[in-house]
């Protein structure tokens, strides 16, 4: 899709130079009202659009690193991830990491960046619409207004109380507009009139579908606990929609499985066969550092906590309340040279396609070594683990997007949303309404599928790599059994995702589970405690960055506590 935005541009260039009248014409390299008031040029501009859902524009203001469009340093923020690398690298995230949020943090502004640049394209498109007669543009239209829809709902869901920039807005170029509260209505209208106007189908891979805005809008209530609302979208999907789950967990990482029948919608990155624009930039600090190939730069290391969730009870369930009262064994703190044992309990078999731990195969690269692979040292808070789920697999070439200093342009394609996500949020929809049949039944199509794939093998590869055990439930007793089992569901397969944050937040726990979080993660890593503050309740949003409020002229207010 990228790819197009250079081939229309050509073409209107070409156009453009055609005239006999060439000084009526826009300066070289610029288009005319004219020259796009036409379907073309609402196509070229609503590719533009796409291109923003990676974050990464011209220009970009903040940190570069925290307009990615996966959402990766967001884990960070809850239990899932440390920063990783080095203390000191990063160091604006690292302050993030251990919630000395402040408003000046590039990483706030970096974020909120990004998302105006994909609101501002959006609208684009829309005010064009509005201006040409002469055409049918309703599935163009319902395109950007899912795009925007899109980009408002992480607007919403990260800082809460946010301005509302509409297409009007944006043709009389009135972007100064006030933040008096959540703007959750117009999210809803954008996708609501995508659902009535996008195909059941798209043509061209990538572009949202009648079906994925379903799914986009059962997220949207879900997220405001709207739960009767979300549960009939999500149950339409589910039982209607052209969805299915991959046999094989790890094919939503690989290209093998991209654009699958998991897939519903996607940013799609592509490596092209090297530092291409249109891999995943904003991802490129998340790889081993040196690793199994000499990559950068050892960031998203996945906590302890994350892993110890993975341990199950003997007969393929999880550890729902007791998971975090032993640690799955580690090798923090030892060198490769020194003596280690791999955990011997049970674990559900997804750990090993989530995380990478000593002397379990990693990515089939190989049997993970230790601490060679990890940029970090023991002073750092970084912990023994290396991410999985954004690292290519071995052979997985089509992905594979090295150069210059190890960074990694990777073509793994990111789901904002994937059939295993709509089912766990259906199931969550279906607890809170007390439907635990429907709740059962769509955690389980998730479970068994983790019970039914393919195992990582031990290096001679005889026999599983670990003691891996998962069953599906046989019920779900009562109404709070069930929510506490989906939502732990949730995190054993979305983690490292950029999901976690949301859920907690969602879930009103999220200065509960992070304060305990810290006590716990300090067994393994001790100087972690020490360094990590209180979380607040003002942490549910992140401040409003301060350069904007100034710019505003303070039509934009903090956010409270900050």
């Amino acid at each position: 899709m990228k790819k197009n935005l250079i081939y229309l541009l050509i073409l209107f260039v070409a156009i453009s130079a055609c005239s006999d009248d060439f000084t009526e014409q826009p300066a070289v390299g610029a288009l005319s009202d004219a020259a796009v008031q036409n379907e073309a040029g609402v196509e070229l501009l609503l590719v533009g659009a796409y291109s923003t859902l990676d974050g990464i524009r011209n220009n970009l203001s903040g940190n570069g690193f925290a307009a990615s469009g996966d959402n990766w340093w967001f884990d960070v923020m809850a239990d899932d991830a440390h920063k990783g690398s080095t203390d000191g690298d990063q160091a604006d995230l690292f302050e993030m990491e251990i919630y000395n949020w402040t408003t000046g943090n590039p990483y706030v502004l970096g974020k909120w960046s990004s998302i105006f640049a994909g609101i501002n394209r959006s609208n684009a498109v829309i005010a064009l619409i509005a201006t040409i007669e002469d055409a049918d543009l309703t599935g163009k239209l319902a395109e950007a207004r899912f795009l925007r829809g899109h980009f408002n709902f992480e607007l919403q869901r990260i800082y809460g109380n946010v301005p509302y920039i509409s297409e009007e807005n944006y043709a009389n170029t009135e972007f100064n507009q006030p933040n008096p509260g959540p703007i959750w209505d117009q999210i809803e209208a954008d996708l609501q009139f995508a659902i009535d106007n996008l195909p059941a189908s798209q043509a061209q891979t990538g572009r949202p579908n009648s079906w994925a805005a379903k799914a986009y809008l059962g997220k949207v209530h879900l997220q405001q606990s709207e739960w009767a609302a979300a549960f009939d979208l999500f149950e339409e999907v589910i039982n209607d929609g052209p969805y299915s789950l991959n046999p094989e967990f790890v094919a939503n990482f690989e290209s093998a499985g991209e654009n699958s029948s998991e897939a519903i919608f996607a940013i799609q990155f592509t490596a092209d066969d090297g530092q291409s624009l249109n891999g995943n930039i904003g991802g490129v600090l998340n790889f081993p550092n040196p690793g199994p190939f000499g990559s950068c730069c050892g960031f998203y290391q996945p906590s302890q906590d994350l892993v110890n969730a993975f341990q199950t009870d003997g007969s393929g369930l999880p550890l729902l309340d007791t998971f975090n009262d032993t640690d799955v064994a580690n090798d923090y703190g030892l060198e490769d040279a020194d003596a280690f044992t791999p955990h011997a309990g049970p674990l559900d078999p997804r750990l090993d396609y989530t995380v990478g731990r000593r002397g379990i195969d990693y990515n089939r690269y190989g049997t993970f070594p230790g601490h060679s692979w990890i940029r970090a040292t023991f002073s750092d808070i970084s912990g023994p683990y290396l991410p999985a789920k954004n690292v290519y697999q071995s052979g997985d070439t089509d992905n594979q997007g090295s150069g210059a200093w190890g960074q990694q342009h990777a073509g793994i394609n990111y789901h904002i949303i994937r059939y295993a996500d709509v089912l766990l949020m259906g199931a969550e929809a279906a607890a809170e309404t007390n439907d635990l049949a429907s709740a059962l039944t769509w955690t389980n199509l998730v479970r068994n599928r983790a019970k039914n794939m393919t195992y990582i093998q031990n290096e001679a590869g005889d026999t599983d790599a670990a003691n891996y055990e998962i069953e599906p439930y046989t019920s779900f007793a009562s109404q709070d059994f069930a929510r506490k089992a989906v939502r732990h569901e949730r995190r054993l397969e979305l983690s490292m995702e950029g999901h976690r944050l949301f859920d907690l937040r969602r879930w009103g726990n999220t200065e509960s589970v992070m304060n305990e979080y810290v006590i716990n993660e300090s067994r393994t890593i001790p100087n972690y405690g020490t360094k990590a503050k209180t979380v607040e309740a003002k942490h549910d949003v992140l401040p409003i960055p301060l350069s904007a409020i100034d710019l505003s002229g303070g039509i934009l207010e903090q956010n409270p506590g900050y």
